[in-house]
């Protein structure tokens, strides 16, 4: 019997199991010791719902300022173009209706306020439907009644009500079904609107139970940049107050402690107005008079290293708000060999991402209330596309369009496409490049059927392709 089981006996007690473990509470190491580590929590704070505070920080800091604006405004700042078999004039007339009801500006308003508060509304404004309960009614929607869109943020007396859509076809599936526009003075009820007249304008995407708590808005952009600003912020005010302080000069002097003594008023005066006096005497290149024996040293503070920090800290702030540090801040940190530009592509690519999920759900529920609106009709085909973010240089553009050229050429050389398909091929890269506007739906018709071996002329590679002039067509 091993001596475990004779002590187990003896005591007619259980034997307790244990995990034997490392542990220094003194040090904070081992079990059962809370480390450093092990103290950090991250509490919910749901700071979006701090209107004061997002507000003052939109308000006071430049960089929060940038936050919020600089996203929206590369959303929009190549608009859309719509893809529609309409006329220009048509295009000249819808064109027009956006200017007329500043729809851009309304649109990057909504944006703004979104992101800086979490949730923001455009009101669609029909003339002649005056009761924003009902669904808005499309077939009543008369040329010229489109009056714009009217936005209100979270906080100026929109209220989203508890009632969800449940329509699985309907874009606001599983959002509120309606909406109460209040008086914030009085709490009075000015109206009730149904989902369809509402464009929703929302900042970071939630969770769903933490969407509820936010009313089925989204997260303010600053909620989770706010430390890293915080930090941004505290760098910055220290740098700035250590210049100050660059250059300090001190004297060595006897009795400092009786001059400075309660009872001695005299002395202290005496000194005091002795170090008055010698501050408005010095200057930049001027002296200072001292007792014999009394010594002036002069400290000066180095900034090596404080650059380097600033950088690393505006780094941060730049990756928490997903926005490159030369877009956010203007320039690029001090000592990067590299020009940004893989930065800058993934953050266009990112814009690519927000204008295909973000933007394009307001602009299709928009554009066909502005089509009725501005051509009495919606067209079957209208399609909405984003032109690239990034232009071109001429360099690149000029290479680009020779390889695209070259390769539809190759293929038409080929026999593996007919010229009027290599017609259309090429008047599709006229927005891209360039070139090939004058290629008409006439020179496509006439070319229809014909390969690049019915032609005579077997060494021009532009054989077919060229638009017949008049006379040999006589």
């Amino acid at each position: 019997m091993s001596k475990r089981s004779r002590k187990k006996q003896e005591n007619g007690k259980s034997t307790i199991k244990v995990k034997d473990a490392f542990s220094n509470p003194i040090a904070r190491l081992g079990v059962g010791t809370q480390d450093l580590l092990q103290a950090t929590e991250y509490p919910l704070t749901r700071m979006t719902q701090n209107h004061q505070l997002l507000t003052s920080l939109y308000r006071e800091n430049w960089i929060a300022q940038n936050i919020i604006s600089t996203i929206p405004d590369d959303i929009v700042r190549k608009w859309y173009i719509l893809q529609s078999n309409v006329t220009p004039e048509q295009m000249a007339t819808l064109q027009k209706l956006e200017r007329v009801v500043h729809l851009r500006k309304s649109i990057l308003e909504g944006m703004y306020w979104g992101r800086l508060y979490g949730g923001a509304a455009g009101l669609i404004l029909i003339k002649g439907q005056n009761n924003l309960s009902e669904p808005l009614d499309y077939g009543f929607i008369l040329p010229d009644t489109f009056l714009g869109i009217h936005i209100l943020d979270r906080w100026s007396g929109i209220y989203p009500e508890s009632e969800i859509v449940a329509d699985i076809a309907d874009p606001d599936f599983g959002l509120p079904k309606y909406y109460s526009i209040r008086d914030e003075e009085t709490g009075v009820m000015v109206s009730r609107v149904h989902h369809s007249r509402i464009v929703r304008f929302i900042g970071r995407e939630l969770p769903y139970y933490e969407k509820v708590a936010e009313l089925y808005w989204g997260e303010s952009e600053l909620e989770a940049i706010y430390h890293e600003l915080v930090k941004r912020d505290n760098v910055s005010s220290n740098i700035a107050a250590l210049t100050f302080r660059a250059n300090i000069n001190y004297m060595e002097t006897d009795s400092l402690d009786q001059m400075l003594a309660v009872n001695n008023t005299e002395a202290q005066r005496r000194f005091w107005e002795t170090l008055r006096a010698q501050s408005v005497i010095e200057s930049n290149f001027g002296t200072r008079l001292v007792n014999k024996g009394d010594a002036i040293h002069n400290t000066q503070y180095t900034f090596t290293g404080l650059p380097e920090v600033y950088d690393r800290v505006m780094m941060d702030v730049a990756g928490a708000a997903r926005t490159p540090v030369t877009k956010l801040f203007g320039r690029s940190p001090a000592g990067m060999n590299s020009t940004g530009e893989s930065d800058m592509n993934n953050y266009y690519d990112y814009i690519d991402g927000l204008r295909e999920n973000y933007f394009r759900p307001i602009l299709e529920k928009i554009l066909p209330i502005m089509a009725l609106s501005a051509w009495g009709e919606v067209p079957e085909n209208m399609q909405i596309d984003f032109p690239p973010l990034q232009t071109p240089d001429s360099e690149e553009l000029a290479t680009i369009a020779e390889k695209k050229t070259q390769s539809i050429l190759s293929v038409y050389q080929s026999d593996l496409m007919d010229a009027a398909t290599t017609k259309k091929e090429l008047k599709g890269l006229s927005e891209e490049i360039g070139l090939f506007h004058k290629i008409t739906d006439e020179d496509i018709k006439r070319s229809e059927g014909k390969t690049y071996s019915d032609y005579k002329s077997m060494q021009d590679p532009m054989a077919g392709l060229m638009v017949p002039s008049y006379e040999e067509e006589a």
